[in-house]
C-alpha cells in the first residue's frame, strides 16, 4: 500500500494529513513547524510514507532538507497551482488544506518546484542585503532633497552616491537651522553608504572568484551583479531541458488567455524570480543604449525598438540574454561577438 503525507505549513505550526492510494484518510494531526516534530509524528504512524508534499513558502528550504535528511521523499509544489486546487473546497481551514495537499500529491496533479542549494541562498542573501542597504540610502537622499526644496536649495539632478555627502554637508553645516534636523540624517546616510560599499566589494570579489560568473560577464551588458543573480537564480542549469524555457521561467514571455472566441497575448507573465528578471532587463537596456560594440543581438534589438518601441525591445533582448547565458553555462563557452563565431 502506498501512503502520502500532506503538510500545510505556517510560521508556528504544521497540519499533517496522511492518505492512502485510494484517498482514504489514515491519520492527521498538528505539530510545531519544526523538522524534529514533523518527523516524530510521521515515524509514530504504523505505515511507511512514500511521499511528503508541501507547497512552496518561507520554510520550504528548512523543512525540505530536514525531511530529506530523515530519509523522506519530499515534493515541493507550486503555490499558485495548489491555491487553485484548494479554492474548490467549501471551507478553508488549515486541516482542510492539509487534506487537499495530500490528495493533490496522491493524484499527481502538481508542478514540482526546484529547491535551490544552500550556496545559492547564501549568494542571494548577500545580493539582497546589498540592495536593501542601497534602497535605504536612496530613501534618505530623497528625504534630504525634499527638505532642501522647502528652503529653496536645489541639488543637481545627477548627483552620484559617492559625491552626495561631499556636496550636501557644507550646505547643511553652513545653516544652523538645517544642521539640527538634517545633520544626523546625513551621518546615518553616510554610514549606510559605507556599509553598501563594503557589501558591493564583497559581491564583486565573489563574482571574480567564480568561473561561471567570469564566463557570463563576457556578455555585453552583464556585470558582476547580473552574473551572480542569474547564477543563484538558476542554481542548477541541467534542470532546464531547453535553454528557450529559461526566459519563460523568469517571466519574460507574454501571458496568453484563450477562451472560446477570445484569444490574445497580454503583458509578460512576471512569474519566477523578480530579481533575476530585473537584472536581465537592466543588462538588456545597457546592451542597447550604452554598449559601444555592435553584436547581432544588439542589431536585432535596435531594429526591434524602431518598430515595436524601446521597452518591448529591451524585454525581448532580456529574454534572449537569459537563453544565451544559460547556453554559455551549459556549453562552458564565452560570448560570441560575431555571427561567424556563433556558427563555428
Amino acid at each position: 500500500m502506498t501512503y502520502f503525507a500532506g503538510l500545510d505549513v505556517s510560521l508556528r505550526s504544521t497540519n499533517i494529513c496522511v492518505v492512502d492510494e485510494q484517498g482514504e484518510l489514515i491519520a492527521e494531526g498538528k505539530t510545531d513547524a519544526e523538522v524534529i516534530d514533523i518527523v516524530a509524528f510521521l515515524d509514530s504512524l504504523d505505515v511507511k510514507i512514500t511521499k511528503v508534499g508541501l507547497e512552496a513558502g518561507t520554510l520550504t528550504q528548512y523543512l525540505t532538507y530536514g525531511l530529506q535528511f530523515a530519509c523522506y521523499e519530499v515534493i515541493c509544489m507550486e503555490a499558485r497551482q495548489v491555491k487553485a486546487a484548494l479554492s474548490a473546497m467549501r471551507n478553508k481551514t488549515d486541516k482542510n488544506d492539509a487534506r487537499g495537499i495530500a490528495q493533490i500529491l496522491r493524484s499527481g496533479w502538481y508542478s514540482r518546484v526546484h529547491i535551490k542549494s544552500m550556496e545559492s541562498h547564501r549568494v542571494r542573501a548577500l545580493l539582497t542585503s546589498r540592495r536593501a542597504v542601497l534602497d535605504k540610502c536612496i530613501d534618505l537622499e530623497n528625504e534630504i532633497r525634499g527638505i532642501f526644496k522647502i528652503f529653496g536649495v536645489k541639488l543637481p539632478s545627477k548627483l552620484g552616491h559617492g559625491s552626495f555627502d561631499r556636496v550636501v554637508r557644507p550646505v547643511i553645516e553652513s545653516d544652523a537651522a538645517l544642521s539640527m534636523p538634517l545633520l544626523p540624517v546625513l551621518d546615518a546616510r553616510l554610514e549606510l553608504y559605507q556599509t553598501y560599499r563594503e557589501l558591493d566589494n564583497r559581491t564583486r570579489r565573489l563574482a571574480e572568484q567564480d568561473a561561471v560568473c567570469q564566463r557570463l560577464m563576457t556578455t555585453p551588458g552583464v556585470g558582476y551583479v547580473t552574473a551572480l543573480t542569474f547564477k543563484s537564480g538558476v542554481d542548477d542549469p541541467t534542470r532546464f531541458k531547453r535553454s528557450r524555457t529559461v526566459g519563460a521561467h523568469f517571466g519574460l514571455t507574454p501571458r496568453r488567455f484563450q477562451s472560446g472566441e477570445i484569444d490574445f497575448d497580454g503583458h509578460i507573465s512576471c512569474s519566477g524570480d523578480r530579481n533575476v528578471r530585473s537584472t536581465l532587463y537592466t543588462a538588456a537596456n545597457v546592451l542597447l543604449t550604452r554598449s559601444s560594440r555592435w553584436t547581432p543581438l544588439k542589431a536585432w534589438g535596435v531594429k526591434l525598438a524602431k518598430t515595436r518601441g524601446h521597452r518591448r525591445a529591451v524585454i525581448a533582448v532580456a529574454r534572449k540574454l537569459a537563453v544565451i547565458l544559460h547556453r554559455m553555462w551549459i556549453d562552458e563557452t564565452q560570448f560570441r561577438w560575431s555571427t561567424e563565431a556563433a556558427r563555428s
